[in-house]
C-alpha cells in the first residue's frame, strides 16, 4: 500500500509541476497572458506540497527519484497535450529513468 501511495503521489506531483510549467510557458511564450502564467505558478507551488506527502522521509531520495518521474511524465504530457511523437531513444531514456526511480525508492534496504 505504501508503494502504491508513493506512485500516486509521484503522478500528482508530475501533473502539478509539468502542468504548471506548461501553463507558464503558454502564458509567456504563447502570449496567452498573466492568468495562464499565474495559474502555472500556483500549480508549481502545489507540486512542492505534494512532495511532502511522500511516505518516505528522505528529501534527497524523493527529489532524486522524482527526477525520473519528471522525465517520463514530461514526454507523456507532450504526447497527450502537444501531439509530440517520441522516438525510440526518448522511450528508452524514459524507461531507464523509471527503472532508476524504482531502484532509488523501492529497492529493499537493510537497516
Amino acid at each position: 500500500m505504501t508503494v502504491l501511495k508513493s506512485i500516486v503521489l509521484f503522478a500528482l506531483a508530475a501533473l502539478a509541476e509539468i502542468g504548471g510549467a506548461w501553463l507558464v510557458w503558454q502564458g509567456v511564450r504563447e502570449q496567452r497572458g498573466l492568468l495562464w502564467a499565474g495559474a502555472g505558478v500556483i500549480a508549481l507551488g502545489l507540486y512542492g506540497f505534494v512532495a511532502t506527502l511522500q511516505p518516505n522521509a528522505d528529501f534527497g531520495r524523493i527529489l532524486a527519484a522524482y527526477g525520473g518521474v519528471f522525465v517520463a511524465g514530461s514526454l507523456a504530457w507532450a504526447m497527450v497535450v502537444d501531439g509530440f511523437r517520441p522516438d525510440r531513444f526518448d522511450v528508452v531514456g524514459a524507461l531507464i529513468c523509471l527503472v532508476g526511480v524504482a531502484v532509488i525508492m523501492y529497492a529493499p534496504r537493510g537497516g
